[in-house]
């Protein structure tokens, strides 16, 4: 899932203080499970924003509305005409949400609520964990399930570094070593001979993709296509 956090409520104020009509969008998804952005968060950030709004003698109107994603149109296309109405969106989705949003509200702008913070797992209720970097060549079959661009500090790619004590790490006592936790998982699976293979550094130019990233399954847009000439 994604995680975020909410932005200070100061910072979003400096945002929107200047708009007459502000609707805080929540996102019923990813955010919401880690309750930065959902339904319930876009309710908070809205009163926030009247009273302050009050406070400084702004006429401003402020009302809140959500829907299950941002970032698929079949959600959020259904409420595009009262959402239009408004001069200022400030969305608490990811920052894919306000991205994808804010190509299809024409002239009107689309704000983020949130700090995107990483892709992470619930580890426990109100815990969230990064466990990964979403970097395009995953290599988890060869590392035991366990991620070393996110989970090593160092995001070392064959081994541990010379900081390691007692599968800690040194940047705090608090952090594991990553490799530490990779050879100890694939001594648990009976695979640490994967570790032999040497990998190579990643290659973080932006000329490797040539700008944003995009996958296109072919066969489901023919199946839309379709459905859409039968409509």
């Amino acid at each position: 899932m994604i995680v975020g956090t909410q932005k200070p409520i100061d910072e979003i104020w400096s945002m929107v203080r200047d708009s007459k009509r502000v609707l805080v969008f929540g996102c019923n998804t990813c955010v919401a499970i880690c309750h930065a952005g959902g339904e319930k968060e876009a309710e908070t950030i809205a009163t926030l924003l009247r009273m302050r709004a009050s406070q400084e003698g702004k006429d401003m109107e402020v009302n809140y509305l959500s829907v299950m994603r941002h970032c698929e149109p079949e959600y959020f296309e259904p409420v595009m005409d009262e959402v239009k109405t408004y001069d200022l969106i400030l969305s608490t989705a990811c920052g894919v949400g306000v991205n994808f949003l804010a190509d299809r509200t024409g002239t009107i702008p689309v704000y983020p609520g949130i700090n995107t913070s990483f892709y992470g797992a619930v580890q426990q209720p109100g815990d969230f964990t990064e466990l990964c970097g979403g970097c395009g060549n995953c290599i988890l079959h060869l590392t035991g399930g366990i991620c070393p661009i996110v989970r090593c500090s160092k995001s070392l790619m064959n081994g541990p570094c010379g900081g390691t004590k007692n599968g800690k790490c040194e940047v705090s006592d608090e952090v594991d070593c990553a490799w530490f936790l990779i050879v100890e998982r694939m001594k648990q699976l009976g695979t640490l001979e994967k570790l032999a293979e040497v990998l190579p550094p990643r290659n973080w130019s932006p000329s490797t993709h040539g700008g944003p990233r995009r996958i296109v399954i072919e066969h489901l847009r023919e199946i839309e296509q379709q459905e859409e000439k039968k409509g």
